[in-house]
């Protein structure tokens, strides 16, 4: 079904292009998407079942979005500030007025009860698709997708779906990771690299990029290792802002993150030191610390799937889309990096895009010293997103 998805992405955001590491355009946030070239890349094979479950169109003037949010997006420049300029992108792209879009901000994605009241006032409001935007959404959404069958639910970094009026869209956010991974290994000059981390090993999302980054530090520098310091929560500014103070306090040099606010950054640049950003563009926080950011173009998926109802395309599959399609990137290098840094960013980019990096490639030892993987295999895309609940050799976990 990626071959879907990709049509729908080429069509819907027409000419734009992520620039790549060393191009002349900096890559910022995503507003919208016009500006260059599309890259795309197909590979995949098509259900005809999901295929043949399209739905009529909706009209465009009758199309109406409801997000769940985590947080405010005007408070941060993180995940959920991310997936607004996702959804404004969306709105550009296809001109829909801002009475078609319904946001429902500060809503927990550990309390059900409020997940499932948020939902009913956007379908209350006229919603027929609602975007929940964060992990612990995911089985209230499930239940309201079947309690409402004529109203679209797409839940974000989750894994359930029911292949009707219910998808899950994600992407392979550990390409970019490794990417960055790269850039803090050849920054380093203490060799302690701090990452500031929403969740522990029972979550392979925050676990898979962990390991990517970890990887990438290594194919680099096997000398140095990651320190991460786990928050237990995907937005609490306090506990983040201390997570990288008890970092930086361990001699770790470059700070990266998995959380939603900018204070690793901000810390970071406080301290001397180098970090590196996520979800957005950081360096606007962090000018003289930021190396680069790990980044979301969730314009690319939102814009797509409101599109399929409008086009009656639907088929309720689910997406998981990477750097070929645009879904994620690494920001422009700061010029402060270390000689070397980009050539060696260009190269491992470059390798991903045509499949020869997939990251999780072969035979990876644990810091357990156990093993994972099969020699000459990379790790399938079920186990990256479930099933990730070891860390690399390199990683050590800080209470």
């Amino acid at each position: 079904m990626r071959k879907k998805w990709i049509r729908l992405i080429a069509a819907a955001m027409g000419s734009f292009l992520l620039a790549g590491c060393g191009a002349d355009t900096q890559i910022d946030d995503y507003a919208t998407n016009a500006g260059a070239e599309s890259v795309q890349q197909t590979s995949g094979t098509e259900s005809a079942a999901a295929a043949a479950s399209a739905t009529e169109g909706i009209p465009k003037d009758e199309i109406k979005v409801g997000v769940l949010h985590l947080s405010d997006p005007a408070e941060g420049s993180g995940y959920t500030y991310t997936h607004d300029l996702g959804i404004q992108g969306m709105q550009q792209n296809l001109g829909l007025s801002d009475d078609q879009i319904v946001r429902k901000i500060n809503v927990p994605d550990s309390d059900e009860d409020a997940t499932k009241q948020a939902i009913q006032e956007c379908i209350d409001e006229g919603c027929n698709i609602i975007f929940a935007t964060s992990w612990g959404y995911m089985e209230a959404t499930a239940e309201m997708a079947e309690k409402y069958p004529d109203v679209y639910f797409s839940h974000g970094t989750g894994y359930m779906s029911n292949g009707r009026n219910f998808n899950n869209y994600f992407g392979r956010i550990y390409q970019a990771r490794y990417l960055s991974g790269i850039v803090a290994g050849m920054n380093t000059t203490t060799n302690k690299i701090g990452y500031v981390a929403a969740m522990d090993n029972s979550n392979s999302e925050v676990t898979g990029g962990i390991d990517a980054f970890a990887l990438g530090i290594y194919s680099v520098n096997p000398d140095a290792k990651v320190y991460v310091k786990v928050t237990n929560s995907w937005y609490d500014p306090e506990a983040e802002e201390n997570a990288a103070k008890t970092l930086l306090d361990m001699d770790c040099d470059v700070i990266a993150q998995h959380c939603d606010t900018e204070y690793p950054q901000t810390l970071a640049q406080e301290r001397g030191v180098y970090s590196i950003g996520y979800n957005s563009d950081m360096s606007k926080n962090a000018p003289e610390a930021c190396l680069c950011s790990v980044i979301w173009n969730w314009s690319a998926y939102y814009t797509a799937a409101v599109q399929s109802l409008i086009d009656g395309t639907w088929d309720g599959s689910n997406y998981y889309g990477g750097m070929n399609e645009n879904l994620v990137a690494l920001t422009n290098l700061a010029d402060f990096c270390a000689e070397g840094t980009q050539e060696k960013v260009d190269e491992a980019k470059e390798q991903i895009l045509s499949g020869q990096n997939g990251v999780f490639d072969g035979v990876i030892e644990t810091n357990t010293g156990e093993t994972v993987g099969e020699a000459g295999k990379t790790l399938d895309d079920a186990t990256i997103t479930g099933g990730i609940n070891w860390y690399f050799k390199t990683v050590n976990v800080v209470d």
